[in-house]
């Protein structure tokens, strides 16, 4: 039997060029800017945003997270970021996906789904052939106040294993994650790679924390 290949790590919220380098030190393959969002946090502004991305070398990815639905605001905000990939926290309207793919040529789109049922599956289908890889999350974007992400909650993982084995592109896994978790969301949805904000984060100024940094890899890698 063919071994699994080991997951890649994402470790998003990341707020300054000296927690990019965190990061990239330990063996990450990207990294998550969160730009202004409804709700959650790690919300950074576009300067620091385009400072941080500037800063990471190739071979990791510079995510950018953002909320916007609108093509030309979509490329007006990347033109000035200038990330690797955009991850689309909320659904975009129909053919948006084709528009931006023609107009930020060499960028990746990562498309948000949100699993919040079995109704979640035919999402991510519906989109997958649109998009780069697709990112599962724990939010919910049908609150008066959208959850786009951010939310440390766990979802059901019995879905989106369903997801990555119907959908032809990379899946991402995220919500929830934490060192306590990784080898277990492995072995459960068996994603192409993790993302973790808030799992990795100290309580007390929510900066990002060596030690639990080095464990996740440490359990994604056993």
């Amino acid at each position: 039997m063919k071994a699994r290949a080991r997951p890649r790590i994402k470790v998003c919220c990341i707020k300054s060029v000296e927690e990019a380098w965190l990061a990239i030190d330990a063996g990450v393959s990207a990294l998550g800017l969160v730009s202004e969002m409804p709700s959650g946090p790690g919300v950074i502004s576009e300067e620091r945003a385009a400072e941080i991305a500037a800063a990471v070398p190739p071979g990791v990815d510079a995510f950018l997270l953002t909320s916007l639905q609108d093509v030309d605001a979509l490329v007006e905000q990347n033109a000035f970021v200038k990330a690797r990939a955009l991850q689309l926290v909320d659904a975009l309207p129909r053919g948006a996906h084709a528009e931006l793919r023609r107009r930020l040529p060499g960028v990746k789109l990562v498309q948000v789904v949100h699993v919040t049922g079995p109704e979640s599956i035919e999402e991510a289908e519906a989109v997958a052939g649109e998009v780069d890889a697709i990112l599962l999350d724990s939010g919910n974007p049908s609150l008066e106040v959208k959850e786009l992400g951010g939310t440390g909650r766990r979802h059901d993982w019995e879905v989106s294993r369903r997801i990555r084995e119907a959908v032809e592109v990379p899946v991402w896994l995220a919500g929830g994650m934490r060192p306590e978790n990784a080898a277990e969301a492995v072995e459960a949805v068996g994603p192409f790679g993790l993302d973790v904000c808030s799992g990795l984060r100290s309580r007390e100024d929510f900066s990002l924390d060596g030690g639990k940094l080095r464990a996740f890899t440490a359990a994604v890698k056993g």
